[in-house]
């Protein structure tokens, strides 16, 4: 796949050129089981308290699909499954106090890690190095499979909700329930091609940054630093330490990352194709096709990324809805910095 993105040059680069100073300044062992019938759960600390335990008793890794998949697994092995799934650029670390409460009340509880990141890599050398939508969520049908998972509540925020909204629209069947931060995140190339208003604009700085070679050198040569300033700037109130953020940094350094980052930035805007098996699936999401299963949208009142307002989305959730907006100073993280309230939406979607 080439990046003929030229088009466009002109069109952002004066933004891109603008927000670079901003950017300046700003693999763990892999286990081979492919599925154990002992339950893992995080080890210490007190449950729902952000930052609570800090660490999972062990990953495991399974073949699935173009993957081999590095994930957490907590609770009873023949429980109801939930699959909890992260963002950009974050990690299974966003879930460490989330899982614990959803084990203890019953729940199999798996947290991969998605492609390009952590202990996940691709099985062959000669797949594509995809970060294109579809492409996340057929990733995690194939985990399920895999783990002989026939339905699951599915959650999860930024590129982890999008990626369960449309597990959602195109596998109703093997998703329970949704829980979803920012609520409707599926798009389309045609979509992104409509300009937005200056300030919505200013607020993807980083995906135009991307957009030029000269971004694509900067994140590979600053990827954490750069994780530490979308921290930052998406929980502008979270005061997390550097070892929380150690801890997450490490599966940045997946050899498959900066790839898989630029390509989904790049393919949103129309940049770089796609895979052509994922066509069918893309020309279905372009249509915004309505969740139908039963579901809990969330936002923090902190959340200083990109996000659409709770009002717009409303109406593309057609099953049981609730909406829930966490008060507090809470960020775009949603997960790791109100993991009580997050693992309660999660227990109480399948209940609507």
């Amino acid at each position: 796949m080439t990046d003929t993105f030229q088009l466009q040059r002109r069109r952002f680069f004066g933004l891109a050129a603008m927000t670079v100073a901003a950017v300046e300044l700003g693999a763990t062992l892999l286990a081979n089981a492919q599925s154990s019938s002992s339950a893992t759960a995080p080890a210490g600390g007190a449950d729902g308290k952000p930052g609570g335990h800090t660490t999972f008793a062990a990953l495991k890794q399974i073949d699935a699909g173009v993957l081999n998949v590095g994930y957490a697994e907590a609770g009873p092995a023949d429980g109801p499954a939930v699959l909890l799934l992260h963002g950009w650029p974050y990690d299974i670390y966003s879930y460490v106090d989330v899982a614990p409460i959803l084990a203890k009340a019953g729940h199999r509880v798996i947290i991969p890690y998605l492609r390009g990141y952590g202990t996940t890599r691709f099985r062959s050398s000669k797949t594509p190095r995809n970060g294109q939508q579809a492409a996340l969520a057929v990733d995690m049908i194939a985990l399920l499979d895999a783990l002989k998972i026939e339905t699951a509540i599915v959650a999860g925020y930024d590129w982890g909700a999008r990626t369960a909204d449309i597990m959602a629209v195109l596998w109703p069947h093997r998703c329970k329930a949704l829980v979803s931060v920012s609520g409707y995140l599926i798009g389309s190339q045609e979509a992104n091609r409509a300009p937005l208003p200056p300030k919505a604009e200013l607020a993807w700085w980083y995906q135009f940054y991307f957009a030029t070679e000269r971004g694509r050198a900067g994140y590979a040569a600053h990827t954490h630093d750069f994780a530490r300033l979308i921290w930052q700037t998406a929980s502008p109130t979270w005061k997390f330490d550097d070892e929380t953020f150690n801890r997450s940094a490490r599966a940045f350094d997946n050899p498959d990352h900066v790839d898989i980052t630029i390509h989904n930035y790049r393919w949103r805007l129309g940049l770089v194709k796609g895979e052509t098996k994922y066509d069918a699936y893309e020309a279905r999401l372009a249509k915004a096709p309505v969740v139908t299963v039963p579901t809990i949208t969330m936002e923090g009142d902190a959340n200083g990324a990109p996000h659409p307002d709770p009002s717009a989305y409303a109406s593309k959730f057609s099953g049981p809805y609730q909406h829930r907006t966490i008060g507090s100073g809470i960020g775009h993280n949603l997960p790791q910095e109100a993991p009580a309230e997050f693992a309660r939406a999660v227990l109480d979607v399948a209940k609507l």
